[in-house]
């Protein structure tokens, strides 16, 4: 129990770095490739709808849910995060230079999917 709780916030802190970079990245660079993937995502309808919030956004929409209202918007928006992880991490799996960053993203999408799963199961279980 110990150590797959490790690896879920192992693999959230990592898919938060490599989010906040990737961002980073972009935005200095005036590049809009990442919000387009996101776009083209939702349009297929891999995404939820939260998927344009920021993470100060999904976590002020969090503040003052307790219970199931809160349970059911964290699952929400912590699919939609954990999926820009993924989408993410495919791209380093082929663009990234360093064998350990590709390594790493292959981590990612194994952990964030399995996450993710586990969360939409959750969602289903609890009628949400």
């Amino acid at each position: 129990m110990k150590k797959e709780l490790l690896y879920g916030i192992s693999g959230l802190l990592i898919g938060a770095l490599i989010a906040i970079v990737a961002a980073t990245f972009a935005i200095n660079n005036n590049n809009m490739g990442m919000m387009g993937m996101y776009t083209s995502d939702h349009a297929a309808g891999t995404m939820m709808s939260n998927d344009h919030m920021s993470m100060d956004q999904m976590i002020t929409s969090l503040q003052g849910k307790t219970g199931d209202n809160f349970d059911k918007a964290f699952l929400s928006k912590m699919i939609v995060h954990h999926q820009g992880a993924i989408n993410m991490a495919n791209l380093a799996k082929t663009n990234a230079k360093h064998d350990e960053i590709k390594n790493m993203a292959n981590d990612i999408v194994i952990a964030q999917t399995k996450e993710i799963n586990q969360m939409r199961a959750w969602q289903t279980d609890w009628g949400y």
